[in-house]
């Protein structure tokens, strides 16, 4: 699939399937707390709910739009994900299933990252 580049006139090859990939892992991440227990944690369903949405948007904008910073963000969020079991301090399925759809998005942005190294990408 081609990409729009950062002038907006000419194309870029860009690979859709992991863009495809982000957003259902996003999708996944945003509805992951129907599925655990959180009763008492509206901290970690609303940071979960802001996560996965986030990621479903930046992995939509790839498709059109190819920036570095989009990667850089997933990266963070995927990184949140695995982290926010100890900070938020939840346990069970749930944390099992945050560090694994937390790696999933990170080494997915560190792919896209490092296959886009030679690009000349605005930052």
């Amino acid at each position: 699939m081609a990409t729009f580049d950062r002038t907006g006139w000419g194309l870029i090859e860009h690979r859709r399937w992991e863009d495809i990939v982000t957003m259902v892992l996003g999708a996944a991440i945003l509805v992951s707390p129907m599925f655990g227990e959180t009763t008492g944690n509206t901290t970690m369903v609303a940071a979960t709910a802001i996560v996965g949405a986030a990621i479903v948007i930046l992995g939509g904008l790839e498709q059109i739009f190819l920036r570095r910073w989009e990667e850089f963000l997933l990266l963070l969020g995927g990184v949140w994900m695995m982290a926010s079991p100890f900070v938020l301090e939840y346990a069970g399925t749930l944390r099992n299933w945050h560090i694994a759809l937390g790696a999933a998005v990170a080494a997915l942005a560190l792919l896209q990252l490092w296959q886009d190294r030679n690009r000349d990408l605005e930052d």
